[in-house]
């Protein structure tokens, strides 16, 4: 299994290799070069088995031969042990045909945890048999930073150095990425939105001396082994609802198109899938592209689902190497365009192959705050503000006769004003994180500037 860039410059490089590096040198996205299949009796036999070994059977051809089946096995294992239902992701029915998938049951309570626990063991597997230390670097709007840091805190072979958007976290998120002690983990609140630590991001991992000199790794959503664990989900969560033998829906809340291209690629795996709802706040520029064909940045505006406060959705370059036939040198200019112009005009050819797959949606304010009281009152489901959004864009797309799940992506305590606001009830952090208000902080400010954040960067990891 070789791994290429969306970009076409780069090497094409192993699973592990296309892990470490995250980010391909020609600034593209690495993807399978080819996507392997499932048939309808692999997929079946995938009923009644636990979420761990449905998560080899699924993972394991991408792998190559980077991890043997016993190491796999093994990782697999470590990485969801934290979690605290034993179906890791678990279904609850809200309707006629209408589904959750909850998805914060990991030690960070949102669906991050799913592809960082087993990021991050992946990771200390990998580079303590190469004898190696890396300095991870990731951006965040909320829950990456605190999954990334929880799955990293402590392990001997990496520093992570998290970018978060200064007052635009809740305070939930900011404490779980700014409390943990462990020397090897830093929490960098920068100056700008979600975009500029992206774009600041970015920046780092095209400055070759710097990339080189700390020995970077990336475990944004832009690193493919981040893309391949959430694959697993839409697989148990189908065959619980019987596939193959029916096809089932999901919409996903999403800002980086990450978790949704998870399902994409569930779908080109042979899973069932009829219809991939895109689901956005009003920051809705996913919604908007796969409606008009224009994808323009506007500002972005605060809102209560901060995660999804986003107008540059990195992940969105895969689908679109997909839909102009994996050329890249389309996929560039796109790209180039995207830096020059703050947008791009999707070709007609390209927005029908991207319609033949993905729906989408949005929610305003208003409505997601409705949509939390309403699913409170009517069936006693407490929900985030982004599956709220979720929920409220499903409704709208689902077809009767075809199950609707909605990835239910985050625990409400993790924004308890919002969902206070809207029903009436602050919801508790569960227990393991009662004391979380009293914990220390400890938090690094830093201008949205480039030399400044490599400055911090290159200190801490020195000291």
């Amino acid at each position: 299994m070789r791994y290429v860039s969306t970009r076409g410059k780069a090497p094409a490089l192993s699973f592990e290799e296309a892990m470490l590096t995250g980010l391909a040198r020609d600034g593209g996205l690495y993807v399978p070069e080819t996507i392997p299949t499932m048939s309808a009796a692999d997929i079946a036999a995938l009923a009644g088995l636990g979420y761990e070994d449905a998560a080899f059977r699924v993972m394991r051809p991408f792998i190559g031969d980077s991890f043997t089946d016993g190491q796999l096995n093994e990782i697999i294992a470590k990485a969801y042990a934290p979690f605290g239902h034993a179906a890791r992701a678990p279904l609850v029915q809200t309707g006629p045909n209408q589904f959750l998938l909850e998805l914060f049951h990991g030690p960070t309570l949102a669906f991050k945890d799913f592809a960082m626990q087993l990021i991050g063991q992946l990771f200390q597997a990998a580079l303590s048999r190469r004898g190696e230390r890396v300095t991870i670097v990731g951006a965040t709007s909320g829950d990456t930073g605190s999954a990334a840091i929880e799955a990293f805190r402590g392990l001997a072979a990496v520093d992570v150095f998290i970018l978060f958007p200064h007052g635009r976290v809740s305070e939930v998120q900011r404490r779980q990425m700014t409390t943990p002690s462990e020397p090897n983990v830093h929490a960098l609140a920068v100056d700008g939105d979600f975009d500029a630590c992206q774009g600041r991001l970015k920046d780092m991992f095209n400055d070759f001396d710097f990339r080189d000199g700390v020995r970077l790794a990336g475990v944004n959503s832009i690193n493919w082994a981040r893309i391949l664990a959430q694959v697993v989900y839409y697989f148990t969560a189908a065959v619980t609802l019987g596939a193959p033998h029916r096809a089932v829906s999901f919409t996903v809340p999403t800002g980086n198109f990450g978790d949704v291209f998870a399902g994409y690629i569930a779908r080109r795996m042979g899973l069932p899938i009829d219809r991939l709802v895109i689901a956005t706040n009003q920051n809705d520029i996913l919604h908007r592209a796969l409606s008009t064909g224009e994808y323009r940045q506007a500002g972005v505006a605060p809102s209560i689902s901060p995660s999804m406060d986003i107008q540059v959705a990195s992940n969105f370059e895969r689908a679109l190497y997909d839909a102009y036939g994996r050329d890249a040198n389309a996929v560039t200019q796109l790209m180039d365009e995207l830096k020059t112009n703050r947008g791009f005009t999707i070709s007609q050819g390209a927005l029908e192959a991207l319609r033949e797959v993905f729906s989408s949606g949005r929610a305003s304010e208003a409505e997601t705050k409705a949509t939390i009281a309403e699913a409170f009152h009517t069936t006693g489901e407490v929900l985030c503000p982004h599956t709220a959004v979720g929920v409220k864009v499903a409704r709208a797309a689902a077809v009767d006769e075809i199950p609707m799940v909605t990835l239910a992506t985050a625990h409400p305590a993790k924004f308890p004003d919002a969902v206070e606001a809207a029903i009436g009830l602050r919801p508790a952090l569960p227990s393991r994180m009662a004391d979380l208000y009293d914990r220390p902080e400890r938090v690094t400010r830093v201008a949205d500037d480039l030399a400044a954040i490599e400055g911090v960067i290159r200190e801490r990891r020195a000291a």
